[in-house]
């Protein structure tokens, strides 16, 4: 009978190594258990779904937004400067009023014809811009940048005119340079009920059709578009409406032209007339550009109110 106690711890001892090895499996598959689980955590984390079921907007996975519906209008001017973060061109159009264009993914941009990157804009270039409302935002669908032009016409303010060596020098719009041309006998001067020269005063705004001479610029032809003190009548839908600086862009019916309109934000009846307003504006041209003396909405658009 002594001889079977030695067996007791043996029992025992081998017990104990059978429930480690029996536990030992228990805890490795705990383990990639909770591994397994950071994965979801992270990806409930980066998950774009907003509440109420709908998706973030932004997030590039959803791709570029299709292009703005609505009426396009172009531009011309020079770059005043360019933002590559921001993605946005100011440029100065006529009158020296300044115009703020977002540009993305979706804008075409050439230069002198060839399709290339907002890289590709330089501060002080003459652009020509087709633009589109987007929402609350000026979107530049199409972005033309001009740097070979052949001198054939140019258009501008008078600042001097001799009628006695038949100089005019010109401001031009896009560059805000002086430019002087020769006028002759064969000069052709039209618009605006012109008679003559006596119509080319200074301040007056013309387009000059002209040809390299030698010396000087010769002006073939010189239409005049508005004079300083006469009254315009202007149809058509606004295009453009900044409130704090008193500018507005008309697209006009009468010759489908787009023009800036200043206007005093104080005293102008401006009322509940927005982007995309028809309205009805007398204004007078001045060195300046044109003022609006008068801002009202057209019937159609007053109907649609009621």
């Amino acid at each position: 009978m002594n001889r079977l106690f030695p067996l007791v711890p043996l029992v025992l001892a081998t017990a104990a190594l059978a429930q480690n090895q029996a536990s030992t499996p228990a805890n490795s598959g705990s383990a990639p258990a909770a591994t397994a689980a950071k994965p979801a955590a992270s990806s409930a984390a980066n998950d774009k779904t907003l509440p109420g079921g709908t998706t973030d907007p932004n997030d590039p996975l959803f791709g570029v937004p299709p292009m703005p519906k609505g009426q396009v209008s172009m531009i011309g001017g020079t770059v005043d400067k360019i933002d590559r973060i921001h993605n946005r061109v100011n440029v100065k159009v006529f009158g020296g009023s300044r115009m703020s264009l977002h540009f993305d993914e979706r804008t075409h941009i050439y230069r002198d014809g060839v399709e290339t990157t907002e890289r590709g804009i330089q501060k002080g270039e003459r652009v020509y811009v087709d633009t589109q409302l987007d929402g609350a935002r000026l979107f530049a669908r199409n972005i033309r940048v001009v740097t070979n032009a052949a001198p054939a016409d140019a258009r501008g303010q008078i600042v001097a005119y001799d009628r006695g060596t038949g100089l005019m020098t010109l401001r031009d719009d896009l560059s805000s340079r002086a430019v002087t041309f020769a006028l002759d006998k064969s000069t052709q001067i039209s618009g605006n009920n012109a008679t003559g020269v006596a119509q080319l005063q200074p301040g007056s705004l013309v387009t000059v059709r002209f040809a390299a001479d030698g010396k000087h610029n010769v002006a073939r032809e010189v239409s005049l578009l508005a004079s300083p003190g006469e009254h315009y009548l202007f149809q058509g839908k606004v295009s453009f409406l900044d409130l704090r600086s008193g500018l507005l862009a008309i697209s006009n019916q009468s010759d489908q032209k787009t023009y800036d309109i200043h206007f005093d934000p104080k005293s102008a009846n401006i009322g509940d007339i927005t982007v995309g307003s028809q309205v009805t504006i007398d204004a007078t041209f001045q060195s300046s550009g044109y003022r609006a003396d008068n801002i009202r909405a057209t019937a159609a658009q007053t109907s649609e109110r009621q």
